[in-house]
């Protein structure tokens, strides 16, 4: 019995599903990277995420259906991601509403913005258009490399503005904020504008990363955002616990870390595909996703308690 599944199962059907996974997970990365900003910088359980990439695609989609070229379409997609954030952060701020029930308040309300936007609960483009910045058929087509060396090349500029940002007085305002909120208002910074700021600039990725994978897989769909932050703490955590010490004590410490996050989505679509490959039923998917979220959480803990043992 054993023997006839694994002998059923067909590597090269895995390896010809590599492209596509990668492509899908550099993509997800830069939804990683927001995810990195709230969760790890700003330590803010923000939860907007799975509303906002939906967002994000809404928009690129309905956009791009009246007209508008796919590149300009994606900062639209930014924007209606920062318009997601900042109403997070104004809800957390200015209303005193807890960090947590802000990001579930903004996700709830977004579901009935992305119909609005729609008006259905999906929206198709067509894959055969020219200018998608990001297609499924470029991963098949004669132009593979030059897609992914393009993908990569974006990647590698966000990463650029991202760690630019940071290295700012305002970015500085920020990293303060999450790391010591108290310290950080003794020393004048208003930590009610730097939340609302960070919110708005990891919401603002999510979106962009909703219009690419969007025009990657020719549609937007209201829930294809559920779970995506799950996606994204996987895609962090992986890559800090294979990348942390890599990364840790180097010069550009910071930047390395951002570059590790779409390794980490990479790695999390390939494990994702190694499942789906072993004809594991797609129900469990999300189980499969929690799974390996809380795997590698545990990971840097049960490090630390057993070397604490050997030190006792």
């Amino acid at each position: 019995m054993i023997a006839e599944y694994i002998l059923s199962l067909d590597p090269l059907a895995l390896l010809r599903a590599m492209p596509g996974t990668a492509a899908q997970g550099i993509i997800w990365g830069i939804m990683a990277v927001g995810v990195y900003i709230t969760f790890r910088i700003l330590d803010f359980p923000d939860l907007t995420v799975d509303g906002s990439l939906a967002t994000g695609a809404a928009a690129a989609v309905m956009l791009i259906q009246g007209g508008m070229s796919p590149a300009l379409s994606l900062v639209f997609a930014l924007l209606a991601g920062m318009a997601a954030g900042l109403v997070t952060g104004l809800l957390h701020t200015g209303l005193g509403i807890p960090g947590i029930l802000a990001g579930i308040l903004t996700q709830v309300s977004l579901y009935s913005v992305n119909l609005g936007i729609m008006g259905k609960s999906n929206q198709g483009i067509s894959l055969t258009q020219q200018g998608l910045v990001a297609s499924s058929r470029y991963v098949s087509g004669d132009g593979r490399a030059l897609f992914f060396l393009e993908l990569i090349a974006g990647c590698l500029v966000l990463v650029a503005v991202v760690y630019c940002f940071f290295g700012t007085e305002t970015g500085a305002a920020i990293r303060a904020t999450g790391c010591n909120p108290q310290m950080a208002r003794a020393q004048g910074i208003n930590t009610d504008v730097a939340k609302v700021l960070a919110l708005t600039l990891s919401n603002g990725l999510v979106g962009l990363c909703g219009g690419i994978l969007a025009q990657y897989q020719g549609a937007a769909d209201v829930n294809m955002g559920r779970g995506a932050i799950v996606i994204g703490l996987a895609a962090v955590i992986i890559s800090e616990v294979i990348f942390g010490k890599l990364c840790a004590g180097r010069k550009m410490a910071f930047a390395c870390t951002l570059a590790a996050v779409f390794v980490g989505a990479v790695l999390y679509y390939v494990a994702y595909a190694l499942v789906l490959w072993l004809r594991m039923p797609s129900d469990y998917m999300k189980l499969f996703s929690a799974l390996v979220v809380a795997l590698f959480l545990a990971v840097p803990y049960l490090k630390d308690r057993r070397a604490a043992k050997r030190r006792s």
